[in-house]
């Protein structure tokens, strides 16, 4: 890594560089872009590998679910009447899928884009962050996407670096400090288990075969078995859900095929809305915490399952975006380092807040009710909603505790009536339409559940040594120091006008 980075130097590594960044119509892919862009305009070829039938419906994707996005506005101010022209001499999109070799683009093709011959720099962006995804699909994509990454990294002579995102929840529901190391190969969160990946990529293929030979299994009872296969597995080896433990995997396998390039993994930990460039307040998917700023603005949530003490590592999209950006011009190998074998571990960073300037919940609970008792919505009837306070369950026990005598006594009830009714009057159907809620709620929160009260500490040593390495980061270009966040004002003035605004459209 080098020794010290100015903010000429990062904008400067960029200059004349081929990049290939995948997830880019994905949240934080679309802020990398636009970043890469805005601050160094002589990049010379960003590859966009989108999925597609074709390169024109390729284009088509990134053109409205990428650059057509307000995320791009000050570009488009910039270049004026050329943006299009600019965008379309930088950008090259793909028709292609990480979950194929070479993403699906034949040989060709590759070639006469030059692709695997000019490529730089490797970000890869591209996962399914669904909890209760099917197993073969979240294998697919965040175990063999990575898998399909690193084959092709191979093929390109000038790469310089490959960064990879992954999620610093990878760490399961391990309380204290959690430490910004690699995965080791076959480690589990359980102890007295060994993770064989080929063996799970085995289970969820010959579940597969099994369920499509079985002539009375619906697509829909195949998609609940397979999803149902990948929370089984990820609970039994320690993790609470599908999506981390599948990160997991991913990570592990960067390990195991040891690129001929530094490999660099980014942890961030929930990514929340732009704090600053280049546009405060922009967000794309909710997030959980979002349940409370939604339930806020909607007044229809009385209660949530949150500890007000317990503290949300929360950092905005923006920085992340500027760690990773940093991290890839301080690992990039030069020309001469790139004939020399690279069997060192993956470099790991936390991008997380937790250590350096912890956000209780609380504080995003005060803003939100601040905010929404000074700017109250208006209903559909016309009338003002008036901000009522929510009550917090600080944890599973309170809930379930809650959820019983508030709603399962009363569907039993409802559900007795039913009987003695013979399911007249419509209690029959009004029964099975509360319980299916009832099973839904309980269903989020048993996935969600974790990570509401989660209680560890993501350490962030490494990531602090690149900080350092900085000449300027406090109000710098490339910025991610969370200490530089006053919560509150973040969250009154930016991220709740984001999540109303782009959220609640």
């Amino acid at each position: 890594m080098v020794d010290t980075l100015s903010e000429e130097k990062i904008i400067g590594y960029f200059k004349n560089k081929s990049i290939l960044i995948t997830g880019s119509t994905g949240f934080l892919g679309k802020i990398l872009v636009e970043k890469i862009l805005r601050v160094q305009p002589d990049v010379r070829k960003i590859y966009l590998p989108v999925r597609a039938v074709d390169a024109a419906a390729a284009r088509h994707r990134v053109e409205t679910e990428v650059t057509g996005k307000e995320l791009f506005g000050l570009l488009r101010e910039k270049h004026g009447d050329g943006f299009q022209s600019f965008i379309g001499g930088k950008i090259v999109p793909l028709a292609g899928d990480v979950m194929r070799e070479d993403f699906g683009v034949d040989s060709e093709t590759l070639k006469e884009l030059r692709v695997t011959q000019e490529l730089d720099v490797i970000v890869n962006g591209a996962a399914t962050t669904n909890f209760y995804e099917r197993y073969d699909v979240a294998l697919d994509v965040n175990v063999m996407g990575v898998k399909h990454i690193c084959n092709f990294a191979k093929k390109c002579p000038k790469l310089k670096v490959l960064l990879h995102v992954s999620t610093a929840y990878v760490a399961g529901e391990k309380q204290g400090l959690v430490q910004e190391r690699p995965f080791k190969d076959g480690e589990t969160l359980r102890e007295g288990t060994r993770l064989d990946i080929d063996t799970e990529l085995k289970l969820a293929k010959d579940l597969k075969k099994q369920l499509e030979a079985d002539v009375d299994s619906s697509p829909r009872d195949q998609r609940k078995a397979m999803k149902e296969l990948g929370i089984t597995r990820a609970r039994h080896f320690g993790w609470p859900n599908t999506y981390v433990f599948t990160k997991s995997m991913g990570e592990m396998v960067l390990g195991q095929l040891q690129c001929d390039v530094p490999v660099v993994i980014v942890r961030p930990s929930i990514i929340t809305s732009v704090q600053n460039d280049p546009l405060p307040g922009w967000i794309e998917g909710t997030r959980t915490i979002d349940t409370i700023v939604i339930g806020y603005a909607k007044q229809n949530l009385t209660y949530f399952l949150a500890d007000l003490n317990l503290t949300m590592d929360v950092m905005p999209g923006d920085m992340v975006v500027n760690a990773m950006m940093v991290a890839i011009a301080a690992h990039s190998s030069s020309s001469l380092e790139k004939t020399k074998p690279h069997p060192e571990p993956p470099a790991v960073y936390h991008v997380s807040s937790s250590l350096r300037n912890p956000a209780p919940y609380n504080v995003l609970h005060e803003a939100g009710f601040r905010y929404f008792t000074e700017h109250p919505r208006v209903g559909p009837d016309g009338h003002t909603v008036r901000t009522h306070k929510m009550t917090f369950l600080s944890s599973m026990a309170s809930f379930h505790l809650f959820m019983m005598l508030r709603y399962r006594l009363f569907l039993e009830l409802l559900r007795l009536l039913s009987i003695l009714c013979c399911g007249l009057f419509g209690l029959d159907t009004l029964y099975h339409d509360q319980a299916r809620k009832y099973r839904f709620v309980m269903h989020l929160v048993d996935l969600y559940g974790p990570f509401a009260l989660f209680k560890g500490c993501f350490d962030d040593v490494n990531l602090n040594k690149l900080r350092l390495a900085m000449t300027s980061d406090h109000g710098s270009l490339f910025n991610f120091d969370p200490k530089t966040i006053d919560w509150d004002d973040y969250f009154y003035r930016v991220h709740i006008p984001g999540v109303i605004k782009y959220m609640l459209k």
